[in-house]
C-alpha cells in the first residue's frame, strides 16, 4: 500500500472518529449547571425576543417618536464593554493562550485550576455576547435603522449560539482563539464607540473608523488560519469537524466584512470625489 493510501486511510478514520465523537458528545460536566447554559432554550428565547424587537416591534414603536439621544448611556455602556473585553483577553491568555500550543490544542476537561479558569472564561465570553445584543437595541431606540444590516444581525445572533455550544461541549482548546482575538478587537471597537458617543468635539478626531473594519477582517483571517491548519495535523486531538465549522464561519465573515468595507468606503470615496468636483466647478464659476 502506498504512503498516500495510508495517509488517506488514516485521515478518513480520523474524520470518522471525530464525527462519531461529535454525535455522541456528552455535556461538559463542569458547565452543565451554569446560569443560561443549561440548555439552548433560554438562548433561543432571548434571540427570539431580540430579533422580533429589532426587526419588527422596535421600529414600529419608534415610528412616530423622536429618537432617543442616550449619550450618557452609550458612554457608560461602551466603557463597560471595553473593561469586560480587556478582562476576557487577560483571562484567555492566563488560562490558555499564554501556554497553549498554537498549532494544536485539545480541550482539557479536567478540574484543575487552569482548565476551570478557561471554562469560566468561555462562559464569560458567552455572557459578553448576550450583553452585546444591546448594540442593536440602541440602534433601534436612536432610529439608526440603516446600521441594522444583515451582517449586523447575523453576527450578533450567531455568536451567542456558537459560543453556547462551546460552553456546553468545548470549553477550551484551539477554538478559543476566536474568543481571544475577538475580545482584543472589541477593546478597540468599543473604545471607538465610546469616544463617538461623546459628541462632535471628539468625533472629528475619529478618522480611523475604516480601520476597525480592517481589524475585524484580520481577526477572522487569524481564526481561519488557526483552525484550517488543524486539518493537516493527523495527530491533533482537537475535533476536526468543529474546526471545519470554525473555518467555514470565519470564511463567511471574511466575505461579509470585506463586502461591507468595499461597499461602505468605495461609496465614501466616490462621494468625496464628487463633492470635490462640485467645489472645483463652483470655484471656476465664481471666478468667471
Amino acid at each position: 500500500m502506498s504512503s498516500e493510501s495510508v495517509m488517506f486511510e488514516n485521515s478518513t478514520r480520523t474524520y470518522s472518529q471525530d464525527l462519531e465523537e461529535l454525535l455522541m458528545k456528552q455535556r461538559d460536566a463542569r458547565t452543565k449547571d451554569w446560569f443560561l447554559a443549561e440548555s439552548l432554550t433560554p438562548l433561543f428565547a432571548i434571540l427570539g425576543v431580540y430579533l422580533a424587537f429589532c426587526i419588527y416591534v422596535g421600529p414600529r414603536i419608534m415610528r412616530n417618536r423622536k429618537p432617543f439621544e442616550l449619550k450618557n448611556t452609550l458612554i457608560v455602556y461602551n466603557a463597560l464593554q471595553v473593561v469586560f473585553s480587556a478582562v476576557l483577553v487577560y483571562e484567555f491568555y492566563v488560562s490558555g493562550w499564554g501556554h497553549y500550543n498554537y498549532k494544536c490544542e485539545a480541550v482539557n476537561y479536567g478540574t484543575d485550576p487552569k482548565s476551570m479558569r478557561m471554562a469560566r472564561a468561555v462562559y464569560l465570553y458567552y455572557i459578553a455576547k448576550l450583553t452585546e445584543l444591546l448594540d442593536t437595541v440602541f440602534f433601534v431606540l436612536r432610529k439608526k435603522e440603516r446600521q441594522i444590516s444583515f451582517l449586523h444581525l447575523y453576527h450578533h445572533a450567531s455568536m451567542p449560539l456558537a459560543t453556547l455550544i462551546g460552553v456546553q461541549y468545548f470549553a477550551g482548546g484551539q477554538g478559543t482563539i476566536v474568543c481571544l482575538v475577538n475580545s482584543f478587537i472589541h477593546i478597540i471597537m468599543y473604545a471607538y464607540y465610546m469616544l463617538a458617543a461623546m459628541g462632535p468635539k471628539v468625533q472629528k478626531y475619529l478618522w480611523w473608523k475604516r480601520y476597525l473594519t480592517i481589524l475585524q477582517i484580520v481577526q477572522f483571517v487569524i481564526v481561519f488560519i488557526s483552525t484550517i491548519q488543524i486539518q493537516f495535523q493527523p495527530n491533533c486531538a482537537y475535533n476536526k469537524i468543529i474546526s471545519i465549522g470554525l473555518t467555514l464561519n470565519a470564511s463567511l465573515f471574511i466575505y461579509l466584512f470585506s463586502a461591507f468595507y468595499v461597499e461602505s468606503y468605495k461609496k465614501e470615496n466616490k462621494k468625496k470625489i464628487t463633492n470635490g468636483d462640485v467645489t472645483k466647478k463652483a470655484a471656476v464659476l465664481k471666478q468667471d
